[in-house]
């Protein structure tokens, strides 16, 4: 009896119906007389009443951890959690790759966090490039790695605007090919079994060739890596970056682009900015040339630090800003007029493009080797019309154009365009 009497005085605390149950357990127990014949009696008869109030006690006591577990979105398909992940899978470009139900269970989780934001990006961005172009609509393919995992691909072609916009979605997961564990063993210090390692990746990609010659090219990436170690030891980090790539070098253009992305870092710490964008500036550069691939923008890859949340919030910060720094150029330039010297020239440096993402970018090699990858999601960012120069009457190497915007801002660094003379004896058409 005296454990049923603590039970009940534990018990009150928990809520009104709570305290009411065990109230009416403690009155039945204080009631009880001493032991005597006539006291046995009227105890039992206290105890029969504690029981009662007990088993109310315990339907309370069920009912309250049910509510408690739906407020805290553990609850069954009507939680509130639950139906805000449904809401936003309705404006997705397609279901996500893990499913609803998946990403629900998994809304506390990095990876679910992560594929709901890329996911949101996707959309958000795709919205934004069909609200311009008119002339075509984006093509929607998912697709299923037997490995695991899969993607969602978003290809815009021939639009009035847009010669070709892609912005995909991938989230794979498996064991690492050997040549991926290589490739990721020459930046990080790996402990693998077998030569495998399993391992989670999830990201969303984009580039953007516009016809306009005076219309710059966009490239944007923002990713999530899980790696479990032969000793269970999970190691995780975040890469990304935006940056744009102009046929013609326009400064407001370039200190909007930068500031832009400069006020998404500031909002974290005011060093993430000139860290990042000399990152990029070093990143995009095609060695074989000696040249930029454009006015850079941010990149950064292997981030595991200061926290994990903190640079989740970081890179979400970082995928807001990519609508902004990018369409208002769009907008601005979409209708110049150009002539056909303007086009080939834009040709030309798309060349240099196709040049480094075949030759340099991690994506591409990490995507081409790892074993299932969709090859048209990830040679995704190649124009669909390029030029590349066998030969020149010019043999004196490029001629660089630099600009160091003002305009009352913060310096945002020297941006850097390379150029080739126009005249030239043989062109290879792509």
């Amino acid at each position: 009896m005296a454990a049923a009497a603590q039970l009940l005085r534990g018990a009150a605390r928990g809520s009104p119906a709570l305290a009411a149950a065990a109230a009416a357990g403690r009155r039945a127990l204080g009631s009880a007389p001493p032991w005597g014949a006539a006291g046995w009696r009227r105890r039992r008869s206290a105890l029969a009443a504690a029981a009662g109030a007990l088993g109310g006690l315990g339907l309370a006591l069920g009912l309250w951890r049910r509510r408690a577990a739906m407020a805290a979105g553990e609850g069954g398909p009507g939680a509130a959690a639950e139906e805000e992940v449904r809401r936003l899978c309705q404006g997705f470009m397609a279901p996500p790759v893990s499913g609803p139900q998946e990403l629900w269970r998994r809304r506390r989780d990095m990876r679910g966090r992560m594929e709901l934001l890329i996911m949101e990006t996707q959309a958000e961005v795709c919205r934004a490039l069909a609200a311009l172009d008119r002339g075509a609509a984006f093509a929607v393919n998912t697709w299923e790695r037997k490995e695991g995992g899969g993607g969602i691909s978003c290809v815009l072609q021939d639009g009035h605007i847009f010669e070709k916009a892609g912005v995909n979605v991938s989230v794979v997961f498996g064991n690492l090919s050997a040549e991926a564990v290589q490739q990721m063993k020459s930046r990080k210090t790996l402990k693998d079994k077998d030569g495998k390692l399993p391992f989670c990746a999830m990201g969303v990609s984009s580039v953007i060739h516009p016809k306009n010659p005076h219309v710059p090219t966009v490239h944007f990436n923002y990713r999530y890596f899980e790696i479990e170690e032969a000793d269970g030891t999970k190691q995780w980090w975040f890469g990304g970056g935006t940056d744009l790539t102009p046929t013609y070098l326009n400064k407001e253009d370039a200190v909007h682009f930068h500031k832009t992305l400069k006020e998404a870092c500031d909002k974290h710490d005011p060093k993430l900015y000139p860290k990042y964008k000399k990152w990029c500036d070093d990143y995009f550069y095609i060695k074989h040339r000696g040249e930029r691939r454009g006015i850079g923008g941010i990149f950064f890859d292997d981030l595991d630090s200061p926290s994990k949340e903190e640079v989740f919030q970081f890179v979400q910060s970082c995928a807001k800003a990519i609508v902004p720094c990018y369409i208002p150029i769009v907008k601005k330039h979409c209708h110049d007029p150009f002539t056909p010297e303007e086009k080939l020239w834009q040709q030309l440096r798309r060349g240099r493009y196709v040049e480094f993402n075949l030759v340099y970018d991690r994506g591409t090699k990490f995507g081409l080797a790892t074993p299932g990858s969709r090859i048209e999601s990830i040679l995704m960012s190649l124009p669909l019309t390029a030029r590349l120069l066998l030969d020149m009457l010019n043999s004196t190497g490029p001629v660089t154009h630099s600009e160091t915007p003002t305009s009352g801002l913060p310096p945002l660094g020297k941006l850097t365009l390379a150029c080739y003379p126009l005249t030239m004896r043989t062109v290879l058409t792509m």
